[in-house]
């Protein structure tokens, strides 16, 4: 299937369209805090109208500890419709006679099912604080591909442990959160086709009214280097942080209709990063409708050194923020 957004896309680079969109969600948030007087500062106990953050939580306590239920995590989704404009197929030569390159197609679809569980009941250091499982898989699948039996082309995983906590702070009157974690994210694959990595990583979480942000550095652990390419022991990409850079910074908006999230993430010293930016709209009851573009590198683990475009359109199965 011809790709024509993506090609009309294919000259721009994340950095200049990250220049582009940077602006809009900070000039939108300050156009609405010019028209709205400034709000009581709210807490995390009594409850704040609007308030992204603070909505949230509330409603992952009262299901915290239900047998039944699984919070969100991560956004949950299915994406039927995924394009990208240059698909790295040459990946796979290492896949000696197989051949599957030549049947891979630039359309396929994408999901994310992203879930956690907290481990606490009472608080441990803090009121209100959480210490938390949490596990994330992201896949490719060639649905399409129907000449090599539709594969998954890509799979990631990703584990992880992590500690929240609210914090008194209330700038401009939002709320403030703070995170600490552990996680490991790889693709399952072995030998050639292998991508992992382990991160440290601390977050910052501010929201007031409908705004939220994120700001999230990294530590990425290192791992001892291979003694040949072959060696199923070592660091499988040595250069990842070259491409995914050392953090992310997200911004939101939750109106009533409709969410809005931008997602930077960069290395200035290479000039490398991404932009993935994604909209929702209400589709039917409680399910809503997405739609995703992303610029840059890393778009998956197999291609965390593969500059793309990609779009997508396709179903929430749970909120963006």
């Amino acid at each position: 299937m011809y790709c024509w957004a993506c090609r009309l896309i294919s000259r721009t680079t994340a950095a200049q369209t990250l220049k582009l969109f940077i602006a809009w969600p900070l000039l939108a948030f300050a156009s609405q805090v010019a028209s709205q007087t400034v709000a009581e500062p709210g807490s995390l106990e009594t409850g704040q109208s609007n308030s992204v953050l603070v909505e949230r939580i509330e409603g992952e306590r009262k299901n915290a500890f239900n047998p039944y239920l699984l919070n969100a995590h991560r956004p949950n989704y299915v994406l039927p419709l995924s394009f990208t404009g240059d698909l790295n197929t040459g990946v796979y030569d290492a896949l000696d006679g197989d051949g599957i390159q030549e049947y891979l197609k630039k359309h396929e679809v994408k999901f994310q099912l992203s879930v956690k569980v907290q481990l606490n009941e009472r608080d441990l250091l803090l009121p209100s604080d959480g210490l938390f499982l949490g596990f994330t898989l992201k896949a490719w699948w060639q649905l399409y591909s129907k000449d090599v039996s539709s594969p998954f082309r890509e799979t990631n995983y990703q584990p992880e442990i992590f500690y929240t906590t609210p914090i008194k702070w209330k700038p401009w009157g939002g709320n403030v959160a703070l995170a600490f974690g552990l996680e490991h994210e790889s693709n399952g694959q072995s030998q050639a086709l292998s991508r992992s990595w382990n991160r440290l990583y601390a977050a910052a979480l501010y929201e007031r009214n409908n705004f939220f942000a994120v700001v999230r550095p990294w530590y990425r652990i290192p791992e001892n280097e291979k003694e040949t390419p072959d060696d199923s022991r070592g660091d499988d990409n040595p250069d990842i942080v070259d491409f995914m850079g050392h953090g992310e910074m997200m911004l939101g908006w939750h109106g009533a209709r409709y969410e809005v999230t931008a997602k930077f993430r960069g290395n200035t010293r290479f000039n490398k990063g991404a932009i993935d930016l994604a909209v929702s709209f209400p589709l039917y009851k409680r399910f809503r409708g997405v739609v995703t573009y992303f610029n840059g590198y890393g778009e998956s683990l197999i291609e965390y050194d593969h500059h793309q475009h990609r779009l997508g359109l396709g179903v929430l199965l749970s909120n963006l923020l």
